[in-house]
């Protein structure tokens, strides 16, 4: 069932396109680490699919290796300022190896639903100053092994501004009422994304960001900071496929991230 999920909205994303008229630019959620303050115009659906994601973290006593088929965000214009989302991981798998002993564990699964809302506060499209508000409940949905065990909630302020007609500065506050590790109970984690955002020509963009993140989990407080640069292709004014890498930048954060991935309007 999980896997015929993911190929109808693959399918879906990769329908061909058809003209709209007076529809805004496209303006998808990925790629990269911020969310963009944009709302899906009325009365449409956007499918955004991460179609392989592959994360490698190391330390001097694990490695760890965790790829993402199909994590799918589906968005809907509900009026001019609004759209409601969810977000869903059709299948995780990670294999932890233990450089001291030898042994290897697998763990697989589907990933935890994810329901949440934007409203625009300025100018919906996304150009000039442009500001909303998104907050967001996860609910663990997902199998035990790969599931935060514990419902969480957040909330973002998606900003950006337009330095020039091709440069925009984006950045993303958030606070979090995140799943404690253990998977009982709930705590404090805060930060933000931001960086630049540049369009290089009509059909492609790229994008430099960073990431700071403090969690306070009780039994494993750490402050996560992140490197990204992304590049998108739009070669129809409904589609978009997009390309990315992370970096960590201490220890807490996962040393290495790697992904593609599509988005369709329709």
């Amino acid at each position: 069932m999980t896997a015929r999920i993911a190929l109808l909205l693959l399918s879906l994303a990769l329908f061909p396109a058809t003209a709209h008229a007076q529809l805004r630019d496209l303006c998808p959620e990925r790629p990269g680490l911020d969310t963009p303050p944009c709302i899906v115009d009325k009365g449409h659906f956007q499918i955004e699919m991460g179609l392989v994601d592959v994360t490698r973290d190391q330390t001097a006593e694990r490695r760890s290796t965790t790829i993402t088929l199909g994590d799918a965000e589906l968005r809907y214009g509900l009026d001019n300022r609004t759209e409601i989302r969810a977000s869903w991981a059709s299948y995780s798998w990670r294999r932890d190896l233990d450089r001291l002993g030898g042994g290897r564990n697998h763990i697989s699964g589907i990933g935890d639903l994810s329901l949440g809302l934007k409203h625009a506060l300025l100018n919906p499209a996304g150009d000039a100053l442009s500001l909303a508000i998104a907050p967001a409940i996860t609910l663990p949905t997902g199998s035990h092994a790969v599931s935060d065990g514990s419902w969480s909630a957040s909330f973002q302020l998606p900003f950006s501004y337009a330095l020039s007609e091709s440069l925009s500065l984006i950045a993303t506050p958030e606070i979090d009422a995140a799943a404690d590790g253990n998977g009982h109970g709930r705590h404090l984690a805060y930060g933000s994304a931001g960086g630049l955002s540049a369009d290089l020509g009509e059909k492609w963009n790229a994008s430099l960001e960073m990431q700071i993140i403090r969690d306070r989990d009780p039994d494993d407080p750490s402050t996560q900071a992140l490197s990204s640069v992304s590049l998108a292709f739009k070669p129809a004014g409904t589609v978009m496929l997009d390309a990315g890498a992370n970096l960590g930048l201490n220890r807490a954060t996962p040393d290495a991230e790697v992904y593609i991935g599509i988005s369709r309007r329709f």
